[in-house]
Parts: structure tokens; sequence; C-alpha cells
């Protein structure tokens, strides 16, 4: 159910043109988890072209550290 709830917001973030602004931490957070998944950084190419280079503990998802870095 989770997943599932997690899908909309992103789908419902990704139509609105806002998204497509979004370059602020807080805002990509959509789950709120204090991490950006890739899953969340998705609405943001640029932001996806680095996504693996920012993840620099190869954990999947971008800290707050880390993202400051893109």
């Amino acid at each position: 159910m989770k997943t599932l709830k997690s899908t909309l917001v992103l789908m419902a973030l990704a139509s609105s043109s806002a998204a497509f602004a979004a370059t602020d931490f807080d805002t990509l957070d959509v789950d709120g988890n204090g991490a950006i998944s890739q899953a969340e950084a998705s609405v943001d190419a640029s932001l996806m072209s680095q996504f693996t280079e920012l993840d620099t503990d190869q954990n999947g998802e971008l800290s707050k550290a880390e993202f400051s870095k893109a």
C-alpha cells in the first residue's frame, strides 16, 4: 500500500508543471523520509543524469549532503 501511495504521489507531482522546477531537497523528498529516491529524483532530468555520481554511498538514495553537491 505504501508503494502504491508513493507511486500515486510521484505521478501527481510529475504531472504538475511545478515538478520540473523542483530543485529544492525538501520539495523532491516527497515522502519526507530525509532522502531522495530515484523515483523521486525522476521528476528532475538534470538530477537524474547525476544521480549515480552523487549517490556516493551507493544506497540508491540521495541524502541532503549528497544532494548539496549537485
